[in-house]
This record gives C-alpha cells, sequence and structure tokens, in this order.
C-alpha cells in the first residue's frame, strides 16, 4: 500500500502531465513519481531541479521503479554542478543554453543541450540514455533553460595554473588522507543520510569506486578534476579564495583519478578527429607519441607542443 506524501505538477515540451510523489511503505521502500494529466511550465522546472538535486534517488539505482533507473551510480548532478548548478566556479548551468548547439570534439559532431545531457548520463552518471521525449529529458531541459538569463561568464576555476611536472599522485593521498577523507571517505565512497519517506541526500559524493562517474566522464581528465578541486573543496573553499595550494590541488586530483572507476565501453571512437583530442584526455589512442601516463597526470605542456606542430603540418599539405 503506498500512501500520497506530495503533489507536484508540470507541463514538459511534449505533452502535459503531472507528477505524484509517493512513499513505500514497505521495508527499504524509496520515493518515486508516477505520472496524471497536469498544468504548468513553472512546475516543470521544479520537477528538473528535483532531478538536478535528487538524481540518485529520483532516477539512478535508489529509484523505486526499475524503469526509472536511468542513472548507474551515487552520484546526483549536483554533486558536480553546485548549488544545483548556479555557482560560479562549481561547473554552472547558468549560460548553457547559450552554448548550444555547439561542436564538440569528442563525437565530432554538432550536439545540442539535449545530446549533452545524454553524455552526463551515460559517462558521470555510468548509466542509460532518457527517452529523448521522457517527462525527465523535458524537466532537465525546462530548468537549465530557466537559469539561461543569467549572462554567460568565464569560470573563474579555469584561472588554475598548470604544473610543469606530472601530478603526484602519492602526495596527493596525502593530501586526501589529512583534507578530504572526513567527508569523502578513506575509501572514496562517499557519504549519505536517508530518512523514511523523505529523498536520500548526498553529504559527499563517491569519487571512486563502483559508484562514482566511469573513465569516459569529463571529470576523469586532470585538468577538469584540479580545476574543479581547486575551486570548491574542501567546503567554504571559492574560486577566489581557495584552501588548497596550486600543487595540493593538481597532487590530489591525481590521486583521485589513480583509484579504480567504471570502464565505458567503446571510448576508443572518442574524438574521432584525434588531433582534436585534448592532451589531458586519460585514455588512447594517441597520435602524439607520447605516454598515457603522461596524458593522464601532465605535464600537457609538451603534448600540445606536439600536437600543434602535427596541426601545422597537417595544413600545410
Amino acid at each position: 500500500m503506498m500512501r500520497l506524501r506530495k503533489l507536484r505538477c508540470l507541463l514538459p515540451a511534449t505533452a502535459v502531465i503531472c507528477l505524484t510523489l509517493l512513499r513505500a511503505d514497505r521495508a527499504g521502500g524509496a520515493a518515486g513519481y508516477v505520472s496524471a494529466p497536469a498544468q504548468t511550465r513553472e512546475a516543470l522546472i521544479r520537477y528538473g531541479l528535483e532531478l538536478v538535486r535528487h538524481t540518485n534517488t529520483l532516477i539512478g539505482p535508489q529509484a523505486g521503479s526499475q524503469s526509472m533507473r536511468y542513472g548507474g551510480n551515487g552520484l546526483d548532478c549536483a554533486s558536480c554542478h553546485r548549488a544545483a548548478g548556479t555557482l560560479p566556479g562549481g561547473l554552472p548551468l547558468t549560460d548553457a543554453v547559450v552554448h548550444y548547439p555547439v561542436y564538440r570534439a569528442r563525437s565530432g559532431l554538432v550536439v545540442t543541450l539535449a545530446d549533452r545531457i545524454e553524455e552526463c548520463m551515460t559517462r558521470s552518471m555510468n548509466g542509460r540514455m532518457l527517452p529523448p521525449d521522457s517527462q525527465e529529458m523535458a524537466g532537465f531541459l525546462a530548468y537549465i533553460s530557466s537559469l539561461g538569463a543569467s549572462p554567460p561568464r568565464p569560470a573563474p576555476a579555469e584561472k588554475l595554473p598548470e604544473l610543469n611536472r606530472a601530478a603526484d599522485p602519492g602526495h596527493g593521498k596525502e593530501v586526501f588522507s589529512r583534507v578530504c577523507a572526513a567527508c569523502h571517505g578513506a575509501d572514496g565512497a562517499g557519504r549519505t543520510v536517508s530518512r523514511p519517506g523523505a529523498l536520500t541526500m548526498t553529504l559527499a559524493p563517491p569519487l571512486w569506486g563502483a559508484q562514482s562517474f566511469n573513465d569516459g566522464a569529463g571529470l576523469n581528465r586532470l585538468i577538469a578534476a584540479a580545476r574543479f578541486i581547486h575551486a570548491n573543496m574542501p567546503p567554504g573553499a571559492r574560486p577566489d579564495r581557495p584552501v588548497l595550494n596550486v600543487d595540493e590541488s593538481w597532487d590530489v586530483a591525481g590521486y583521485v583519478l589513480s583509484q579504480p572507476r567504471p570502464h565505458k565501453a567503446g571510448l576508443d571512437a572518442d574524438f574521432p578527429k584525434r588531433l582534436e583530442k585534448p592532451a589531458d584526455v586519460a585514455y588512447g589512442p594517441y597520435i602524439d607519441g607520447f605516454s598515457p601516463a603522461q596524458h593522464r597526470f601532465g605535464p600537457f605542456a609538451p603534448i600540445r607542443a606536439r600536437l600543434r606542430q602535427l596541426q601545422q603540418q597537417a595544413a600545410s599539405r
């Protein structure tokens, strides 16, 4: 027997629907959403916000219905897009809508915002694609579009200078034990809190292992991870007031990315134009002659210099 907990109405782009949040009385039951006829775009935006905040519970492994389990790990979108994508330096979504459609070197195609969301579902969430006409895709698009009034601005986290050496996972482990393990755990498994009848809250996301992002995710690249950590970690850090210094940020990122995580099949098809493959992509094939270890941990300047040389040679033919 299930009891009504809360009513949420919404209007997706393709159909008028309403979502009723139900609570399962049975032991171990998880909160889930079911469909019914409905009304407003504002409520669809609210549903999109809930999806960003509670991805794992609503469309991940904790979803009440097996058919709703599109995400495959313990992350929420807000695990990376901090403050539900509204925090400068925290992978903000505030101007995402103005950047799409856009050419993406990873696929070699012009992609839409919906395509980019699907990439997140199959890489960062280590799951499967959403049906393109689903209420969940409509909710994500509505919420992200609602943030689009904010003017584009550069991410402050991009100011982190690169090292002229490889990241040192050994030193990174020391930094992690001292600064990060209190929240994320020594095993990197993260922390959540659950209350009966309420959505599971992620206090600290899993950073590696089966419940984290897979090896095809954007944060599996050292530059992206180091910038994010420098601007946001530990809690209280800001892009203009970091807690970790430059070396600590690079090295702890190297340690986190040196740990095991799920593998995404077919990564050799990424970056079909090999000269467009960024220096810090942690998986091959490569055409620049540098080792997988250097692509993973740096330094990246020599790789970029070689790629520029190859690009010039290709252009002169």
